[in-house]
């Protein structure tokens, strides 16, 4: 269950592990501080995107958790795959159904999401991060 919640694929060198580091820290604040912090607490707007996608209500704060206080886990390195589990889920929705209609240039952001937390799902957070702690 250790391996499952905290491990991963382990990389080869220590900047290998240096590469990852900055890209969650960058991906993870990024996502909380530019996306997920506009939805704390999820306003009636995108509340109403949510809804009309034919989620419940409920959803909303889903996303809310999971831009916002997964992002901070994902820099932090804290349960990195199961976080970004959750983003490939919810990033999988924006891109293919919430933006659906719209120009590739307004999908990217969300595709790029989907694909860095499709990474971290693979690989882990490395050697630098709270789940390597918690793992030994």
């Amino acid at each position: 269950m250790k391996t499952v919640l905290f491990g991963g694929v382990r990389l080869q060198s220590a900047i290998g592990d240096l590469g990852l580091l900055i890209l969650r820290v960058f991906a993870g604040l990024s996502l909380a501080l530019a996306h997920g912090w506009s939805k704390v607490p999820p306003g009636e707007a995108f509340v109403k995107t949510v809804t009309s996608l034919g989620f419940p209500a409920e959803m909303a704060y889903l996303t809310m958790l999971t831009e916002f206080f997964g992002g901070l886990a994902l820099a932090a390195g804290l349960l990195t795959r199961p976080v970004a589990l959750a983003m490939v889920i919810n990033f999988s929705v924006a891109g293919f159904m919430s933006h659906a209609a719209d120009p590739y240039l307004r999908k990217e952001l969300p595709f790029m999401f989907l694909a860095v937390a499709t990474m971290f799902l693979f690989v882990g957070a490395g050697r630098f991060s709270v789940d390597r702690m918690l793992k030994k």
